[in-house]
């Protein structure tokens, strides 16, 4: 047994249970929609959301991990990343739009905004974000269904 065994048994699917294109296809939206509103993130805190006290530093925290979350699930259009990276994905994701609801209602740290200002940033970013979780929940269907119509194993996570 070489070194490198039991790397490329973690990375290489098990026998039977290869992904479908769909999933790898899902994962791979949710990638570049988690990105987009990381890019927003980005965006708006160099544009003068860095200067807001605590609301600064999590836009870059914010951003930061979807750039990373993005990167983990476009890698896993060739390899399978673990169930991890999806559910720390669409929390990212539902974390990001908790974030938007709140500060249009009860403020976050004293910051509040109103509608969907500022345009177009913030519906950017509802789109990509919303996208992300469905495209995460699509490809976790699509995985169990699958598992559970052809396989008699557990199913194998998108």
């Amino acid at each position: 047994m070489t070194a490198h065994q039991p790397l490329r048994a973690r990375l290489s699917p098990a026998p039977g249970s290869a992904r479908l294109p769909a999933a790898r296809a899902l994962t791979a939206a949710a990638g570049a929609t988690l990105a987009a509103g990381g890019f927003v993130h980005a965006q708006l805190y160099l544009d003068g959301y860095r200067y807001l006290h605590v609301v600064g530093m999590l836009f870059l925290v914010q951003a930061a991990a979807s750039f990373g979350l993005a990167v983990l699930l476009l890698a896993g259009t060739f390899l399978r990343p673990p169930a991890l990276v999806h559910v720390a994905a669409a929390g990212t994701a539902l974390g990001a739009l908790a974030g938007f609801a709140a500060s249009r209602t009860v403020g976050v740290f004293g910051f509040t905004e109103h509608g969907l200002q500022p345009a177009p940033q913030a519906l950017v970013s509802i789109v990509a974000e919303a996208a992300t979780v469905l495209a995460l929940l699509a490809a976790a269907y699509v995985t169990v269904r699958r598992a559970r119509a052809g396989t008699s194993g557990p199913p194998s996570l998108p």
